[in-house]
């Protein structure tokens, strides 16, 4: 028999909190249970990067513990979900609990991709929970040279943190430069500028062909034959949604959990939200925004509907997301994307302000120091 009913949340961080603190605000009366497979409170995990991997902050929780227990709301932590029966609405924990649910909405997010040829060495990390950033902090703290292997935002904030902890950073990137793929050569050049001007050894155009080590890291070979000495080695090389546990339940899957552009799935009462989300766009594309400020705007967009209601809001706003390296907070507002042409409007060899572009409009904003200038273009975009 299974015992609870009202809404599940599946998942531990910003989505699964803003989703259930929304219901409460819309006065949904009914249980509310967030299920998450951490055994930590749901946290935010943009700092594990930056001020926690540097051991300037030890706690990223979002919401103390009065807070759930004044809005009513029961966590379930350290058992994820292992699958789903849509015909029964119930989701089965890891330890074989059954919960029921009348609506249930899928917060699981994403998980970082790993490179199986190198094996199980001690000292090759990622940095997806909190965790993760310790390990790689004990690990810093140790350690004189770093390998960081990926230069998207990620790899590039675990590079900068390195670097400010006093490690010797070499950051190897296969695209011509850093955050190619997502702000173009143009951009990721002064990016790479910025992290070589801070001490690291930016390697872009170039692959890792293995890892080599007795139990532990201790070299990397580039695909030109280079071997760097390394006592520790960050993968950043991209994550995918976390979607295994829905195989075979009737929740349609494709980059991510497809959903219209209110956050409905395939399957009856089944949402999605976050960065495992593949929302339908204004356009009508799907489009997956892993970025926090983007969990807002769908929270808001989508309960209301959860509750048969008209919702008020709409996703279609301005992205906005930013990234810390260093002194310098990079800044990107709209969608700006690789093939954009690009207009470099402001750059004194530290600072920059560029407008992407795009068949003759303004698509986005990206600005490293330049947070006015680039908040101030929101209306136009």
């Amino acid at each position: 028999m299974v015992p609870d009913n009202g809404i599940v949340i599946v998942g531990g961080g910003l989505a699964a909190v803003r989703t259930a603190e929304e219901l409460r605000r819309e006065e949904y009366a009914g249980p509310i249970t967030i299920v998450s497979d951490e055994t930590r409170p749901p946290y935010d995990r943009p700092p594990l990067t930056k001020e926690v991997l540097r051991g300037e902050r030890d706690d990223t929780t979002l919401e103390p513990p009065e807070f759930y227990a004044s809005h009513d709301i029961s966590l379930r932590l350290g058992c994820g979900a292992r699958s789903v029966d849509t015909a029964a609405q119930s989701v089965t924990l890891a330890d074989g609990t059954v919960l029921g649910y009348d609506q249930l909405v899928i917060a699981t997010g994403r998980v970082p991709r790993r490179i199986p040829s190198f094996g199980d060495l001690d000292g090759i990390r990622v940095v997806r929970s909190f965790e993760d950033s310790l390990a790689l902090r004990d690990d810093a703290a140790g350690a004189s040279r770093a390998v960081v292997i990926g230069a998207g935002f990620i790899g590039c904030e675990a590079a900068a943190s390195l670097r400010k902890l006093g490690v010797d950073v070499v950051l190897v990137e296969p695209q011509p430069t850093p955050l190619a793929a997502v702000l173009g050569e143009q951009i990721g050049e002064l990016v790479a500028r910025l992290h070589r001007t801070n001490g690291v050894d930016v390697r872009s155009g170039i692959g890792v062909a293995e890892v080599r080590g007795t139990g532990r890291v201790e070299t990397v070979v580039l695909t030109d034959g280079t071997e760097l000495a390394a006592d520790v080695v960050v993968l950043g090389v991209g994550s995918r949604p976390a979607t295994e546990w829905l195989d075979g339940c009737g929740v349609d899957v494709d980059n991510g959990v497809l959903c219209d552009a209110t956050g409905r799935t395939s399957a009856p009462n089944v949402w999605a939200v976050g960065d495992v989300a593949f929302w339908r766009g204004r356009d009508g594309h799907q489009v997956r925004v892993e970025h926090w400020s983007n969990v807002v705007t769908q929270v808001r967009t989508m309960v209301p509907i959860m509750l048969g209601r008209e919702s008020l809001h709409d996703v279609a706003v301005p992205a906005y997301f930013w990234s810390d390296q260093y002194d310098v907070k990079i800044q990107c507002l709209g969608e700006p994307e690789a093939t954009d042409t690009v207009h470099l409007v402001e750059d004194d060899g530290h600072k920059f302000l560029a407008y992407y572009e795009r068949n003759g409009v303004l698509a986005g904003v990206v600005g490293a120091g330049r947070p006015g200038k680039v908040m101030g273009a929101r209306a136009k975009i």
